[in-house]
């Protein structure tokens, strides 16, 4: 028998501190995005149910933590800020930018249940995700109660993308309600259009788009049945051709290829 081979490292089993400090260490700001995504959840959760104070407080908390997200997402994909066009342009076209816009536009508003969606669903698709990044730098038989919650967000992942989409179309007929009832500005659906403009172009995220058609061939099946009455008919057609002069250009349409 060699005697060396009772030598040999054994793995370790159990939690491993060590490799999770060296991992935070080494992705800081990946684990501070997932720090305050988790933010983002808890102050949600304070919003419904007010564990943290008043639940109007917990409602802008989510907001603030939001536009922080999209404003350290975009420090990682465009780097130091520049005061050009050039910028800008990459600015816009990054999904980032138009989330941390979307903070913008609804911390100037009374709170807004809905617009909470997509914020606390993007949430809670990339925490889970880099939580079992997380998990296996701690050891990959550990917290298996979490993992199986993280298999069941990503089982629906898809389906959580669909809602994120459709929350963000349903937005834009509640921000023009806002505005007649006082609780929003008269600018604020123009400028709540621009961030859907953006989400329907977007390079990287084609749900927006693809929720678009959906909704459509769901109303144009609604109005070709026979027992509609006609007014309804008028009322379906006549909204989608409103709706498709506002569109984005047919060449904006088309997703690159995957990058």
């Amino acid at each position: 028998m060699n005697p060396e081979n009772d030598t040999e490292p054994q793995p370790q089993r159990g939690i491993n501190f060590d490799a999770l400090k060296a991992h935070v260490i080494a992705h800081k700001i990946d684990c501070g995005l997932w720090a305050m995504r988790i933010l983002v959840i808890a102050f949600s959760i304070g919003y419904f149910i007010p564990i943290f104070g008043q639940s109007q407080s917990a409602y802008y908390k989510v907001l603030i933590a939001n536009a922080a997200i999209s404003a350290l997402r975009l420090h990682q994909r465009l780097g130091r800020v520049e005061f050009s066009r050039t910028f800008l342009y990459a600015l816009i076209l990054e999904d980032s930018g138009h989330y941390l816009f979307y903070s913008l536009i609804f911390i100037y508003v009374a709170p807004v249940t809905l617009a909470l969606a997509p914020v606390v669903l993007f949430a809670i698709l990339h925490a889970s995700s880099y939580s079992l990044t997380l998990l296996d730098t701690l050891g990959q038989n550990s917290w298996w109660g979490c993992r199986l919650l993280i298999s069941l967000v990503e089982f629906q992942s898809l389906n959580i993308l669909r809602l994120v989409s459709l929350s963000e179309i349903m937005l834009m007929p509640y921000t023009v309600i806002l505005s007649f009832s006082g609780k929003a500005g008269l600018l604020t659906p123009f400028i709540y259009y621009k961030f859907l403009y953006q989400r329907y172009t977007s390079r990287r995220n084609p749900y927006t788009r693809n929720m678009f058609h959906e909704l459509r061939l769901k109303c144009e099946n609604l109005a070709s049945r026979p027992n509609v009455p006609r007014f309804i008919k008028s009322l379906v057609t006549d909204t989608i051709a409103f709706i498709s002069k506002l569109s984005p250009p047919v060449q904006a349409q088309t997703p690159p290829a995957q990058q």
